[in-house]
């Protein structure tokens, strides 16, 4: 049997949340915490919870618009969502207690089920802007993504990387539409967007207008995917939208569901082989642009699995970590 060796770290824990909250009673409806009307998220979100509850009669979801992955977070913690998206640089910071996690546990009440595919970073501009680099972003007004978004620290990691913060900038904190009409109206003069391509919010945008995508250099990607972990490098293929002749390097992080711990394993087994039996049917509904495969799914997860989708891996013949409810575990999975 194919093993995932997995070391266990036990990290010091301030409490982030009074006595009681991680309580999760599962409702009628299972609640699925996407992200907002534009992203990624929400489409693959919706696409799922559609087709399992036309194959299951017995699943029955309510899928929720949040801020993103920070939020997604917090609201599995506090008992609101039973299954989530997030993104892998957001879930490392969430167990290390780094980023906006700095100085509080919220490493405890959720595990992970899967990594699903790979986001692209992404800054836009009108094609006829001044703005060439990140750089040239000094003193303009830029959507930096919604509060409690992963976009939104990954916009801080970027702009510090090109030695700029946010008080070089006039930021707005919007979701993706709300960025893409801005930039439309010209309220604000671009916008990060953290999410799987084609973005829809994106693609609406260059149907309507000619953008541009900032580039990110060689060398400032190795250092932030030195820097930070739950980056890699990432590519956009030439032709994703409008107007786009040429592949767009760039930063990538991996979109990861997770579920409440409460949720009984019988139901986080079957969201599990039930992902990876209609994965093209999937990525074909979501527009994603590779197939899901066990290997990707368990690759580079930076937190414990819930014991259900354990289960199913152990079924394909990959062992896991399963979540056991400490509070600070994390884990380093290295493949023989």
């Amino acid at each position: 049997m194919k093993k995932i060796r997995l070391l266990i770290f036990l990290l010091p824990a301030i409490c982030f949340f009074a006595a009681g909250c991680g309580e999760n009673p599962v409702g009628d409806k299972i609640r699925f915490g996407t992200g907002g009307i534009g992203g990624k998220y929400y489409v693959y979100g919706s696409s799922l919870a559609q087709m399992i509850e036309e194959n299951e009669k017995n699943f029955s979801f309510a899928v929720k618009t949040t801020s993103g992955s920070a939020a997604n977070i917090r609201l599995l913690r506090e008992g609101f969502l039973d299954f989530a998206i997030v993104q892998s640089d957001t879930l490392s910071d969430s167990v290390n207690g780094a980023g906006v996690f700095k100085n509080f546990d919220s490493s405890t009440g959720y595990a992970a089920v899967a990594g699903l595919y790979t986001e692209a970073c992404q800054i836009i501009v009108p094609k006829n802007s001044p703005v060439e680099t990140v750089n040239d972003l000094v003193g303009k007004k830029i959507s930096v993504g919604e509060k409690e978004s992963g976009v939104l620290q990954n916009a801080k990691e970027i702009l510090l990387a090109h030695g700029l913060t946010f008080e070089m900038i006039v930021p707005y904190y919007l979701s993706f539409a709300d960025s893409a009409a801005a930039l439309e109206s010209g309220e604000i003069d671009a916008f990060f967007c953290t999410a799987g391509v084609p973005t829809a919010a994106v693609s609406n945008l260059a149907a309507k207008c000619d953008i541009r995508f900032l580039p990110i250099s060689p060398e400032i990607l190795n250092n932030i995917t030195n820097i930070y972990k739950g980056y890699t490098v990432c590519r956009i293929p030439a032709g994703t939208y409008r107007g786009q002749d040429a592949e767009i390097l760039t930063l990538g992080v991996k979109a990861v569901l997770v579920a409440n711990t409460e949720l009984e394993n019988k139901q986080v087994e079957f969201v599990t082989k039930f992902l990876f039996d209609n994965a093209k049917k999937i990525r074909v509904a979501a527009d994603i642009d590779s197939d899901l495969t066990v290997n990707y799914a368990v690759t580079d997860i930076p937190c414990a699995f819930h014991a259900g989708t354990a289960k199913y891996y152990e079924s394909q013949g990959v062992l896991v970590e399963v979540y056991s409810g400490a509070k600070g575990q994390r884990i380093i999975a290295t493949q023989d």
